[in-house]
């Protein structure tokens, strides 16, 4: 498992190592050569004769001059491109023993390899002026390594208008959650750690890996039966039929024992023969045989209304599994109120995208996004719920720990992707997994289908029908 970490968290933990006593200037040159050597890889991989770095007046600008320096040094052909007219103590004693020219004028001509050291970390207000040409001149190279964090882009991950748009990025010390999440899977390309000696002095976003998720996937023994697995129940509604079909469709795929389908009299005719592998039950009320699932997901495609607020706080009180509310359970809550999550005898877990987790909330999408990792575990704590914060690098939270799902790509970005997620959320749960882990678990599966998908049918065709189909091959892969 590897570990992301704040930009506060690691500013935290470079603070530490100085106090320990590793000076920063020694830190700064640790940082340089580990960029020395992704530079010189790069130029070697592009066939570059010279790179260019582009450095600011900051620590990140330090790093960019040590770098340079030790390039030079060995016989390479670079160049160092630096406007800033302040510089932090260290950059301006790495400058000073970098000795060779550097330019105060952008370059009219194109790079084969490029190197953002303007900003990194440091930056808390937009890039403007020659800030931005020298953005600009950064995108008109070829390829572009960036230091630390392409400068630019926000703690949160989302990218203002200017902005680096890096093809490599070597993050110093330890992974950063910017490059992870939102805008930032774009905008860092190719991600390296470089270890130069800032150990974390706290506990980072976990960053589950194929090993990790495995774990949950041991050979299974012979003599078993389908009742070793459990059972998950799938209640959903027919506002939207097929979210029912695909959320089952994806249980089955899951490893459970048993998949209950429980539907409205209106989809249950609609409903016959579709899923054979399903258990399948007209739903008139929450009895005795919906409450004996080991876990259960309901909301999918059930439409808002006040009869399934009464359902939700029905199962909330009666039940003592693991509940699943998912797409327009979530919605009702937000509408009807969400005190009713104060009054649970289960383990809940809920998985809001974006807007209805604003919904939840009660605040603007802009405010949730701009600070998604706290605002997630803020919320999951308060209500004492696990949560999924669905995005292109979904934020997992039991309020306690906090994991970043690195799996995923732009083929999920269809409706009913979140309905996939649900049925093998349920079906991971019911199996024995605990909430914070199944939703790890599920999470990463269903975006390695996603990147599998992509890989053979482009990121264009397929549809959530193919995304369940390509969940074995996940699993197989692992």
């Amino acid at each position: 498992m590897k570990y992301a970490f704040s930009n506060e968290q690691m500013r935290r933990a470079d603070a530490a190592a100085i106090a320990a006593g590793t000076p920063s200037i020694e830190l700064m040159e640790r940082a340089g050569q580990a960029l020395a050597r992704a530079v010189s890889d790069a130029m070697r991989r592009k066939g570059a004769a010279e790179a260019i770095f582009v450095c600011g007046g900051g620590n990140n600008g330090g790093d960019g001059f040590a770098a340079a320096r030790i390039l030079r040094d060995e016989g390479e052909d670079v160049s160092v491109l630096c406007l800033a007219q302040n510089f932090s103590p260290d950059c301006a004693a790495m400058r000073a023993r970098y000795q060779g020219e550097v330019l105060a004028r952008i370059p009219r001509r194109r790079y084969a390899v490029a190197v953002d050291c303007l900003f990194g970390t440091g930056l808390s207000r937009p890039i403007e002026g020659e800030n931005g040409a020298l953005v600009a001149f950064l995108a008109s190279c070829d390829y572009v390594v960036a230091c630390d964090l392409p400068s630019g882009l926000k703690e949160c991950g989302i990218a203002p208008e200017v902005c680096v748009r890096a093809d490599e990025t070597v993050s110093m010390g330890q992974l950063k959650c910017a490059l992870l999440m939102a805008d930032g899977a774009d905008c860092a390309g190719r991600v390296q750690v470089a270890d130069i000696g800032i150990p974390a002095t706290e506990r980072g976003a976990e960053v589950w890996e194929a090993a990790d998720v495995a774990k949950y996937f041991p050979p299974r023994r012979s003599n078993t039966h389908k009742g070793s697995y459990g059972s998950a129940c799938i209640l959903a509604g027919d506002a939207y039929s097929g979210a029912a079909f695909l959320a089952a469709g994806a249980c089955l795929k899951s490893g459970v024992g048993y998949t209950k389908l429980c539907v409205s009299e209106k989809l249950f005719p609609a409903a016959i023969g579709k899923l054979p592998a399903v258990v399948l039950k007209e739903f008139r009320a929450i009895d005795g045989d919906v409450l004996a699932a080991d876990c259960i997901a309901a909301g999918m495609g059930a439409g808002v209304s006040e009869r399934l607020y009464v359902y939700i706080a029905e199962l909330l009180g009666a039940y003592t599994g693991t509940l699943v509310l998912d797409a327009d359970a979530l919605n009702t809550i937000a509408a009807y109120g969400i005190e009713v999550l104060n009054k649970k005898s289960c383990r809940v877990i809920l998985t809001p995208h974006p807007k209805e987790f604003a919904r939840l909330a009660g605040k603007p999408v802009g405010e949730v996004l701009s600070d998604a990792v706290n605002e997630a575990k803020e919320f999951a704590l308060r209500r004492q719920v696990t949560l999924i914060l669905k995005n292109n690098r979904s934020v997992v939270t039991d309020g306690e720990r906090v994991a970043v799902n690195p799996t995923g790509c732009a083929a999920l970005a269809k409706g009913g992707s979140g309905d996939v997620l649900s049925g093998l959320l349920a079906g991971t749960c019911a199996r024995g997994v605990a909430p914070f882990e199944a939703a790890c678990v599920a999470s990463w599966l269903l975006g390695r289908a996603g990147e599998i998908a992509a890989q053979k049918m482009g990121e264009y065709a397929p549809d959530p029908t193919d995304i369940i189909g390509f969940l074995p091959e996940a699993m197989r892969s692992l």
